[in-house]
C-alpha cells in the first residue's frame, strides 16, 4: 500500500504524553501523521512532516484516534420498543426484558443475525468506532450461543461469550442446571470461538458464587474474565472481577468506597455505559468518584436492543460530561484509550508510530466540541486499518 501523509490538523489527540503537551490526551497543534499499510509510522508537527506517496488534507479539523467500544451486544434479532415506550411511562426496568430478545434471536437465521451485526458496525463505524467488543447472550443454549459467536468471531477478534446473561427461560425453575450446562457443554462448544467470558452479576441473573464458578470455569478454558457488575444494585461483582483480574467491570453504578478502592489498587477497568442509564432514567454512574481515586475508566455505548440502543459513542462522551462528572478531556480518552486498556490492548486507542492505523477526522477544530454540540454528526472520515472506510 501507499503511504499516506494526512497533514494540516488543528488538534491531534494522540494519546501518548510524550508527543504533545504531555497531559494524558498528548495534543498536538498543527500536526500530521503518516500511514504505512495497516500502522502510523510518524506523528509530529505538520512542518516536519515527512514525504509520502500520498496527501491527504485535514483542512484545520481535529484528529482523534478510532473510538474503541468494549463493550456491545450486537448478535440479536427482534425489537423491544414497546418495553422502551412502557418504561418511559413509568414501569422500571429489571433484566427480564433480555428473555423477549432470546426468543427473536434463536428464531432467527444467521442471515437475519449477521446482516444486522453489520448493520449496526456500519452505522458504529461512520460515527467513528474502529475497535469493537461484542457478546453473545441472546441464545441461551449451547448452539445458539456458539452460532452467535461464530458470526460475531467473522468480524472481530474481541468476542465475549456471555452465556451468563441470565438464567436461560428453560432453566427458570433449576438456576443451578443452568449453572452446570454454562460452564460444561456450552463452555466447550464456545470457548473456541471467544476470547473473553462474561456475567451479569446481579439480583435477577447471577449471584457471587454462580458468578466466580463461571467465570472461574472460563478461565480454565483459556477465556479472560470481564464482568457486569453493580449495575442495578450493590453486590458482589466488583470485588469479584478484581479478584479474578477481570480485565474489565461493566456499568459500576453502585460502588462503596471498597469497591472504588479495590479498582483503583487493579489492573480491572470501570468501563461506564451511560447509554443504559439514559434509556432506563436510571442513577448515573459517578465517574468523577472514580476518576478521583485513581482507577483507570473506559466509556462505551452497551449498544443492545433493550437497555441501550445506540451505536453511538459520541452521544456517550456527551452524557459522560453533561451528567457523570467527566472533563471532556477525560471522557474522549476513556472513549478511546480506556476502551483499548478495558480489552488490554496497546496498539489501538492511541496515535503514535507502530500503532494501527485507527483515526476519525472531525468537523470540528477541537475534541472538545464532541460535548459542546452533543447530537451533531462531527464525525467526517474515518480511517481504519490505514484504509479510509467513512
Amino acid at each position: 500500500m501507499p503511504t499516506t501523509l494526512i497533514t494540516n490538523i488543528a488538534s491531534l489527540v494522540t494519546n501518548d504524553p510524550s508527543q504533545g503537551d504531555e497531559s494524558p490526551l498528548g495534543l498536538l497543534t498543527n500536526a500530521a501523521v503518516v500511514l504505512d499499510g495497516e500502522k502510523i509510522v510518524w506523528t509530529g508537527p505538520a512542518a516536519k512532516a515527512p514525504a509520502a506517496d500520498e496527501t491527504y488534507d485535514a483542512d484545520g479539523r481535529a484528529a482523534i484516534p478510532g473510538f474503541v467500544d468494549s463493550h456491545s451486544h450486537l448478535v440479536f434479532a427482534g425489537d423491544r420498543t414497546q418495553e422502551f415506550n412502557a418504561r418511559m411511562s413509568g414501569r422500571a426496568y429489571s433484566a427480564g426484558g433480555i428473555r423477549t430478545t432470546v426468543a427473536a434471536t434463536r428464531a432467527a437465521t444467521d442471515a437475519t443475525l449477521e446482516a444486522n451485526l453489520t448493520h449496526y458496525l456500519d452505522e458504529a463505524l461512520r460515527q467513528g468506532t474502529t475497535t469493537f467488543e461484542t457478546k453473545s447472550g441472546y441464545g441461551l443454549n449451547t448452539d445458539d450461543e456458539a452460532r452467535a459467536l461464530r458470526i460475531a468471531a467473522r468480524h472481530t477478534d474481541e468476542v465475549t461469550f456471555l452465556g451468563a446473561h441470565i438464567v436461560s427461560p428453560d432453566y427458570a425453575d433449576d438456576p443451578a442446571a443452568y449453572v452446570d450446562l454454562v460452564t460444561g457443554e456450552m463452555l466447550d462448544a464456545c470457548a473456541p470461538h471467544a476470547r473473553w467470558i462474561d456475567v451479569f452479576c446481579e439480583k435477577g441473573a447471577f449471584d457471587g458464587d454462580q458468578a466466580r464458578a463461571i467465570l472461574t470455569a472460563g478461565k480454565a478454558k483459556g477465556l479472560h474474565p470481564r464482568i457486569h457488575a453493580n449495575q442495578l444494585s450493590y453486590g458482589p461483582g466488583v470485588q469479584l472481577a478484581v479478584e479474578l483480574d477481570a480485565a474489565s467491570a461493566d456499568h459500576c453504578t453502585h460502588l462503596t468506597d471498597a469497591d472504588v478502592d479495590a479498582l483503583a489498587n487493579s489492573n480491572t477497568v470501570a468501563t461506564l455505559l451511560p447509554g443504559a442509564e439514559f434509556s432506563t432514567r436510571a442513577e448515573w454512574p459517578d465517574a468523577r468518584r472514580i476518576l478521583d481515586a485513581g482507577a483507570t475508566v473506559a466509556l462505551s455505548t452497551d449498544c443492545n436492543p433493550g437497555s441501550s440502543f445506540t451505536s453511538s459513542v459520541p452521544f456517550c462522551i456527551a452524557l459522560a460530561v453533561r451528567d457523570m462528572g467527566m472533563t471532556p478531556d477525560e471522557a474522549i480518552w476513556s472513549a478511546t484509550a480506556g476502551g483499548a486498556a478495558a480489552l488490554r490492548r496497546t496498539d489501538i486507542g492511541v496515535i503514535r508510530e507502530g500503532a494501527r492505523a485507527d483515526l476519525a477526522l472531525l468537523a470540528a477544530p477541537s475534541h472538545v466540541h464532541l460535548a459542546y454540540r452533543p447530537g451533531v454528526p462531527l464525525v467526517s472520515e474515518v480511517w481504519r486499518r490505514g484504509t479510509r472506510v467513512a
